[in-house]
């Protein structure tokens, strides 16, 4: 490997009395590409302040040219040659802030848009080449404009962006556009040093194939990066190593081509457990073996109560013993259950996030296309552009409807403005139409609005419930209903008229085979204090039905 260009000796950082970075030592030869991985919160975009000058290390020592530098700003960095390109806009919240870095101080970052450095009121063109002026006399001199925007030209059709852009204002930019300019203008100046902090998600499929052939091609020229990235196929694609921060240490050092994703993400999370099955059945397992351990327990305890007719002084140390192991059991599985739940909370919150990011940003930006080729399309006198532009249309169009209905099964809005009953029937409806499968929906119109948390639950048992019969059953009629029983419990009963499955179902197996299907309902049934119970022969059908203990408040009498 050559000389280093960059050494890192023992670098630190606290904000306050919190250490934030700890020790990190790390090399960078020139020309080499480093990928730099860790959870959120590990410090990497810390690591990258440091380097670039805009905060500084509270101990430590960086070696640029093998000479001790400590960069009071940004500015001072940029002079030798260090140059970076921040995360997209909008995700400002994660930066691996804390307590002073928050107010700004020392960091020399108090917005998305200061550490992006454009400058709203200039067009394209001259962001890119801000500082970098092309003049018509060597030195100085007018401003060439024609020359500056031819330019900017070319640099924009590496990243297949109109010509036109380059007479666009910076503010009238979408995210990707912001992020594009951003790089042109780092790339076009000389730079030795590229930190590039998880730039990659917002730019689309085929301009992230032709950053990382930048990133190559530039690796050739002798610039040396730094990129931080959550997408080990892109690291693994273009690093030459690869460093790992864990809690704000670096726990590895990596050469990529004698590594693996796996044990890369083993890093990350600290952890090198293989579990066959996910977090969440792991944990219902678990809560499971928990309750038939305690039940063992008590009829032991039952037992030598009954046994023993001389309560001497080691028997009741022994039942007393008992009496402490089955209470640490409760709490065992009190946890247990406030982790599933907690773990299915999070997944539909994540849900709920995806799903208005697909709506607010997918879906417009796609509608937005389709408008803007409605206006071409008018303006179009060739019947074979017409008919072309036509069909790409459509095409978005069909696109649109499917990632709609992505939307729908993530997070389906009519749960959240009117409620299960309604949900419920737009789903059976959408369902039956779309596999041609007849049906019969029954819904207790006494069931009212229950806890947003349980019209979710049901929500998701029966979506689950259509997609097992979609995937498995080969049914052509499906009955589906709701019903508030005479106990106030509500009762879900699905039947079909399908092949039929085995019975008594074996949901650890399923689990080892990954169809979570009914291994999912039955987590949450377990969760809602309910039962399950499955009837199915071959070739007559199954009958899936489950009760859920009354989920609606008590009135005082």
């Amino acid at each position: 490997m050559a000389e280093s260009m960059l050494r890192v000796e023992n670098l630190s950082k606290n904000f306050d009395r919190l250490p934030v970075l700890k020790n990190v030592s790390f090399s960078l030869a020139q020309g080499e590409v480093i990928g730099l991985v860790g959870r959120q919160g590990a410090g990497k975009s810390t690591l990258f302040h440091l380097l670039n000058g805009a905060t500084s290390p509270s101990s430590g020592i960086i070696y640029f040219d093998g000479v001790p530098r400590r960069f009071s700003n940004r500015i001072q960095a940029q002079k030798f040659g260090i140059e970076t390109v921040y995360q997209p806009y909008g995700q400002i919240n994660r930066f691996d802030f804390s307590a002073n870095f928050l107010t700004g101080r020392d960091s020399g970052i108090e917005t998305t848009r200061q550490t992006s450095g454009l400058v709203e009121q200039f067009n394209v063109t001259e962001n890119i080449l801000l500082g970098r002026e092309i003049r018509k006399l060597r030195g100085f001199g007018i401003i060439d404009w024609d020359r500056m925007v031819e330019v900017a030209r070319e640099l924009l059709a590496e990243f297949e962006l109109p010509p036109d852009l380059a007479h666009e204002q910076v503010r009238n930019l979408s995210d990707e556009q912001r992020q594009v300019v951003i790089l042109l203008r780092m790339l076009y100046r000389p730079c030795r040093l590229l930190l590039l902090d998880d730039i990659i998600p917002i730019l689309s499929f085929q301009r992230q194939k032709i950053l990382l052939d930048k990133i190559k091609k530039l690796a050739t020229q002798g610039t040396s990066i730094i990129i931080s990235s959550d997408d080990l196929k892109h690291l693994f694609t273009i690093t030459d190593r690869i460093i790992v921060l864990y809690e704000g240490r670096l726990v590895a050092d990596r050469r990529t081509v004698e590594s693996t994703p796996r044990e890369i993400v083993e890093l990350i999370v600290g952890s090198s457990r293989q579990d066959q099955v996910s977090p969440l059945i792991w944990a219902l397992e678990s809560y499971h073996s928990a309750q038939q351990q305690s039940e063992e327990l008590r009829r032991t305890q039952i037992s030598l109560k009954e046994s023993l007719e001389a309560r001497n002084s080691q028997n009741r140390q022994l039942v007393e013993r008992l009496g402490n192991q089955l209470a640490a059991l409760d709490h065992l599985n009190t946890a247990l259950q406030a982790t599933q739940r907690r773990l299915i909370t999070e997944r539909e919150d994540e849900r709920k996030v995806l799903a208005r990011e697909l709506h607010d940003q997918v879906i417009q930006d796609l509608l937005g296309l389709s408008f803007h080729l409605e206006e071409v399309e008018g303006l179009e006198k060739s019947p074979v552009l017409q008919r072309d532009v036509a069909a790409i249309r459509q095409g978005i169009r069909n696109l649109v409807g499917e990632l709609r209905q992505m939307c729908s099964d993530l997070r389906p809005p009519t749960i959240d403005h009117h409620g299960l009953i309604a949900a419920i029937a737009s789903l059976a409806h959408e369902w039956a139409e779309r596999n041609d499968i007849q049906l019969q929906l029954e819904i207790d119109p006494a069931l009212g609005r229950l806890p947003e948390a349980i019209e979710l639950s049901v929500f998701r048992i029966v979506q689950e419930g259509l997609n097992n019969i979609r995937k498995h059953a080969a049914a052509r009629h499906v009955r589906l209903s709701l019903q508030r029983t005479s106990a106030a419990n509500l009762l879900v009963r699905l039947e079909d008229d399908g092949h039929g499955l085995a019975v008594p179902t074996n949901l650890a197996a399923l689990s080892i085979n990954k169809h979570f299907g009914l291994v999912g309902i039955s987590e949450r049934v377990a969760l809602l204090g309910g039962f399950m119970n499955i009837e199915s022969s071959k070739g007559n059908g199954t009958i899936l039905q489950v009760e859920i203990p009354s989920p609606y408040p008590l009135i005082a009498d």
